[in-house]
Parts: C-alpha cells; sequence; structure tokens
C-alpha cells in the first residue's frame, strides 16, 4: 500500500481509505472482520461522519464497540469525521455550537480522545466563516482536533474559508469514478465548443486542490454516477468493463483494483475512500494501490468510459 505525508501535517497516510457509513447493522465480528482485513491491506485510514447510521453517530458508536480500541491501538489508525450535516433540518448547520457538539459527539461515540480529521460534510450555503475559524481554533487548541479539511468544496467556498480559518486545509473529499469524472475530464476537453465535456462544473477544483496542498479524497470510486449502482458488471458499461477485465489478468488483480488503479495512478496523489462493508472487495480495491497503469491504459480506461481525448 502506498502512503504519503498529508500536506501541513505529520500524518503517513495510505492511498486507501476505509469508509465506515454502512455498518450500523453490522455485528461486531462483521465490523472486526473488515477492519482487520483492510488493516491486512495496508489500510490504516478510517472515515466516518456523524450521520452515518440510523441515528446520529451510530456507526461511530458501533465501530468502537466492535473494535473497542486501547490507547495503543488507537495511534496506530487515523481517524477522520464530518460533521454539518443535520439529517431532519435545517439540513446544513456550520455554527460554532453545532461544530463544536458535533465533535464531542464523534468522540463520545468512537471513545478517543482527538480525531485526526475533521471535515465540513458538504458546503453550507449560510456558512459564516468566522464561526467556523472560532470552531476550527478552539477544538485545535483543546487537542480535540488535529486537523481539518472540507468536503464538495468549490475553490472559492474554500478561499472564503481560508480568509478567516488559521488551520491548513488539508483535503477535500469530492466524488471520483471512472465513469464521474468531471474533476479530470474538463480539462481535458477545455475549450472545446458544443462539447459538454468542455463546460466547467467546479471551477477547476482538481488543480486548486493540487495548488494548495489539499488532498482529494474521492468518495464512490465504483459508483456510475450519483448513487446510480456500480460500473463494474454493469450492462451499460460493456466496453469500459472489456478494458478493465483485460487490464485485470494483465497485472492479475481483481477488477475492481483496476478501477482503484484509475484514480490512484493519477499525479495528484488523490485518496480512494471504500464504502463497501465487504472484507473482498476491500482486500481487492486496495490492490490497485500498486497497480502501476501506464499513460496509455489510464487513457484507454478513460476513453472508454465514454470521455472524449481530443
Amino acid at each position: 500500500m502506498k502512503t504519503f505525508t498529508l500536506p501541513a501535517t505529520d500524518l503517513v497516510v495510505p492511498n486507501v481509505v476505509l469508509g465506515l457509513m454502512r455498518i450500523q447493522d453490522k455485528t461486531d465480528d462483521e465490523v472486526r472482520t473488515l477492519v482487520r482485513t483492510a488493516r491486512d491491506a495496508g489500510i490504516t485510514f478510517l472515515d466516518h461522519a456523524d450521520v452515518y447510521g440510523t441515528d446520529l453517530h451510530g456507526c461511530e458508536r458501533r465501530f468502537a464497540e466492535a473494535l473497542d480500541l486501547s490507547a495503543a491501538e488507537r495511534t496506530e489508525w487515523v481517524i477522520q469525521s464530518k460533521a454539518g450535516i443535520v439529517r431532519e433540518g435545517p439540513y446544513f448547520d456550520y455554527s460554532y455550537e453545532h461544530l463544536v457538539a458535533s465533535v464531542e459527539g464523534s468522540l463520545d461515540a468512537l471513545r478517543t480522545d482527538y480525531l485526526d480529521i475533521l471535515l465540513l460534510h458538504r458546503p453550507d450555503a449560510l456558512v459564516e466563516p468566522e464561526e467556523v475559524a472560532r470552531a476550527f481554533a478552539d477544538l485545535h487548541a483543546a487537542g480535540k482536533v488535529r486537523a481539518f479539511g472540507v468536503s464538495n468544496h468549490t475553490p472559492g467556498q474554500i478561499e472564503l474559508l481560508r480568509r478567516y480559518v488559521e488551520q491548513p486545509i488539508v483535503a477535500n473529499q469530492l466524488q471520483l469514478s471512472i465513469t464521474h469524472a468531471p474533476i479530470v475530464a474538463q480539462g481535458v476537453a477545455s475549450n472545446m465548443q458544443g462539447l459538454d465535456q468542455s463546460i466547467s462544473r467546479d471551477s477547476g477544483i482538481l488543480d486548486y486542490c493540487r495548488l494548495h496542498d489539499i488532498t482529494v479524497q474521492a468518495w464512490s470510486p465504483f459508483q456510475a454516477g450519483f448513487f446510480t449502482g456500480v460500473f463494474l458488471g454493469s450492462e451499460k458499461y460493456p466496453e469500459l468493463n472489456a478494458v478493465i477485465d483485460r487490464l485485470a489478468a494483465r497485472y492479475d488483480v481483481p477488477p475492481i483494483a483496476i478501477a482503484t488503479a484509475w484514480i490512484t495512478r493519477h499525479p495528484a496523489r488523490m485518496q480512494v475512500v471504500l464504502g463497501t462493508t465487504s472484507p473482498e472487495r476491500v482486500a481487492g480495491a486496495a490492490l490497485g494501490s500498486e497497480v502501476p497503469l501506464t499513460r496509455a491504459e489510464w487513457y484507454e480506461l478513460f476513453r472508454a468510459a465514454g470521455y472524449t481525448v481530443p
């Protein structure tokens, strides 16, 4: 498993992350098997959120109940959580009180004294950056959060935060897969009149993150679109799956590893966030971190997914 030091922190992180958004109804043994499989594959980064689960902090609590990490074991993991979504309304809340309360709730549910990283979970149209800055400052000073980031934010939204927030923004969690890759595809087809792919929908967020040492965390890396089902093995993507299967055979890995490798091959050193609860799929996806796709293979996958390469 390839690792790197997260910019502006001393955190050494792998480029594959285990997301734990679907473990609420899993047994202790199932959760332990999932996490230990990830660890055996070199994954030491866990992604949580306060809203994951049937109740608030549900998946965080389920994780802690199943693993019951000792203080020494806790240091072996990078644990990230997210805050800001209020499911029953008002939908988003980046107030000082809400962010601090959410972190306190996550710490209690996870049975830990600190989060390695806290992300703002989707943009809040009513954000008051001074409130966010105060929350980040107090959480950091108290040792409750080591680093901060965002999720699904645009360059302008991040710039607004950076004007007030003292701590570096170290990560931005964005949807990305071979078939859902506008953050990559637009630049390839820039200035091509009449081509939908050339339209910028994100103000150049990928290049912005690279320029400012913000690690992109790719969520839904195997989803065809916005929760429309996976593209792997789908009859809707015969050409793409034919290429994936051929490359999987060439590199002697499962197809899911090729889907991972397409993201980790990018020089932006992005992280792939796995949302599966299947230990087999976790282990298979992790293998993609070491697959050295050539430029020709990367672009062949890109074109087979339906994108234009001028």
